[in-house]
């Protein structure tokens, strides 16, 4: 049995290829290296660069390598950009995934885990939101992913093949034996833009919307360390192998932090001071999202080892100081 990674040498997908190469899993890896680092995945892992729509090379790859499971990251992630570029969000999320998981059908691979959003919620009217509550997303990218949800349960209900639907709340920090992190420069995930300002990549951080109806009028998000996140792919992994059926979970921690908070922490951490600037709201930004959790403890019996907001900033800065690190090593 052998795993492929789709979008393998990014954020998510590089940790999981850590975790389960560390775990002595075998896996091979498709990325068209868009955003993806390629030293950030580990050494002697298969690696092939390409596109998840191209059926014929992932067909190749599933026959070469004996593949029996699919976990799928390769895809567009930033909300407001998904707002301003619509069909690059619905091409690269859903008719690429589509293709990919029309591939595995035709190639029989029995078990398909998919990276979904708590942004598939949408605004929340209920918090902390479970799994079976309204599903209206406020923008592109969420509907893109809502449709991937959508046509992976349908393919399930034709076809033998099973599949994990995890909805990430904010994933943020970095592997804590330094080993990969969020390395795209333009990320816009909070926590790796604190730490940019604080070790002086950009020159501030700007926090997008004060006057939300939250404690101190920033967005309130539920953040979860990148680890924890790939240990529950892990998790659903060896269930659905197991036999499990076909699952849909929350991954987060049940308790939030606003984003005022979460720069607080930053300074903490650092040891020094934000330089911080106030902007007006972004398209497709909600106030607040928390995610309830009890399915996640109750099917798989899942506890965090991160979950706690220093943690993921420490791990998180220490990351960013590498990078930096060897900018100034390559600019001397």
């Amino acid at each position: 049995m052998s795993v492929l990674i789709t979008g393998g040498a990014g954020y998510i997908g590089s940790h999981m290829a850590h975790q389960l190469a560390g775990a002595g899993e075998s896996i091979a890896i498709i990325d068209n290296l868009s955003t993806g680092v390629e030293k950030n995945m580990p050494a002697g892992v298969p690696f092939i660069k390409g596109d998840i729509a191209d059926q014929a090379l992932v067909a190749q790859i599933i026959k070469d390598h004996r593949i029996d499971s699919v976990i799928h990251f390769a895809g567009s992630v930033v909300v407001p950009e998904s707002v301003a570029k619509p069909l690059d969000y619905y091409a690269n999320n859903t008719s690429g995934a589509r293709s990919l998981i029309e591939t595995c059908v035709r190639q029989g691979v029995p078990n398909f885990i998919f990276s979904s959003t708590a942004a598939t919620y949408g605004t929340p009217k209920v918090l902390p939101v479970s799994e079976d509550s309204p599903t209206v997303p406020d923008s592109p990218y969420g509907r893109s992913k809502l449709m991937t949800e959508w046509i992976l349960q349908d393919t399930a209900a034709a076809h033998p093949i099973k599949f994990g639907i995890l909805r990430y709340f904010n994933v943020a920090g970095a592997d804590p034996k330094g080993r990969t992190g969020q390395s795209t420069p333009r990320a816009t995930h909070l926590i790796k833009r604190a730490c940019q300002a604080v070790t002086g990549q950009v020159p501030h951080l700007t926090i997008f919307g004060t006057d939300y109806d939250t404690p101190d009028g920033t967005g309130v998000r539920d953040y979860i360390h990148v680890s924890d996140l790939v240990d529950i792919h892990q998790c659903v992994l060896a269930y659905l192998r197991k036999g499990g059926d076909s699952l849909l979970i929350n991954c987060g921690y049940g308790r939030g932090f606003s984003v005022r908070e979460v720069a607080a922490m930053v300074e903490r951490v650092a040891g020094q001071k934000l330089k911080i600037e106030l902007a007006p709201r972004r398209p497709g930004d909600m106030a607040s999202v928390i995610a309830n959790t009890a399915k996640l403890s109750r099917i798989l019996n899942w506890k965090p080892r991160y979950a706690d907001l220093e943690t993921i900033v420490s791990t998180a800065l220490a990351w960013e100081r590498r990078i930096k690190s060897e900018k100034d090593a390559t600019a001397s």
